[in-house]
């Protein structure tokens, strides 16, 4: 796709829909693919910047101009209706993410969804299989950072709900599961750390106990004893 491994991930997980929207869009690299390979009717760019809409606005200005994708200024779902098909929000803390799914005016769970938050993954999992959501796909990639991405959407009436371990909300499922070369390249990466604050000489004693814990946990996680 040749938008950077980051966007390209992103992109090859987003499928065909009558409706997308791309919530904090920034520079719109991802509406560009799906409505230059067809792949969606009418795309909705959102963002609370200015200059981060104006972005996007220029490089999908032919688009906007047919009529087929609309910009949007505004926080979280504002602008967004709740049957759009398919909704891609990236680049925001996972907080930020159920902040804006559980808003009291604008908010829902989207029918399919595509979320990369930058931190905060497990009360992002938490929220979402608690107040309707499933998740498919929960994984780490790596583009010079290391990326979490959950892939589900809403469930239908009478579906029953997913269950998640506490390991699996802190880590991901498939994580765990899988074992990727990106999630088990950071977990050894925050092992590491964790292992480099222990031989602090003037570590408080709850400080330590902590910290070994940690420790413990991260490396039973990449000995599979972890699930």
């Amino acid at each position: 796709m040749g938008y950077g491994r980051r966007i390209d991930t992103l992109c090859s997980l987003l499928t065909a829909a009558e409706t997308f929207a791309d919530v904090g869009c920034d520079h719109g690299y991802c509406s560009e693919y799906m409505l230059k390979n067809g792949l969606c009717k009418r795309a909705i760019l959102s963002d609370i910047s200015k200059g981060s809409l104006a972005k996007a606005e220029s490089l999908l200005a032919p688009y906007i101009r047919s009529g087929v994708a609309v910009a949007v200024l505004g926080d979280g779902f504002k602008g967004v209706p709740p049957d759009t098909d398919e909704v891609l929000i990236a680049g925001m803390g996972g907080s930020e993410i159920v902040s804006i799914l559980s808003d009291e005016k604008y908010g829902f769970i989207p029918k399919r969804f595509v979320f990369q938050p930058m931190h905060d993954g497990e009360k992002l999992r938490r929220y979402l299989l608690k107040n309707g959501g499933y998740i498919e796909r929960d994984f780490t990639f790596e583009d010079g950072k290391f990326y979490d991405v959950l892939v589900g959407g809403r469930i239908q009436p009478n579906t029953e709900q997913q269950t998640y371990t506490d390991a699996e909300y802190e880590f991901g499922k498939e994580n765990l599961r899988e074992m990727p070369t990106a999630f088990v390249k950071r977990t050894k990466k925050l092992l590491n750390n964790v292992e480099k604050y222990l031989l602090q000489p003037n570590l408080q004693t709850e400080s330590r106990i902590q910290l070994e814990e940690r420790a413990r946990r991260l490396q039973g996680v990449l000995n599979g004893e972890v699930k």
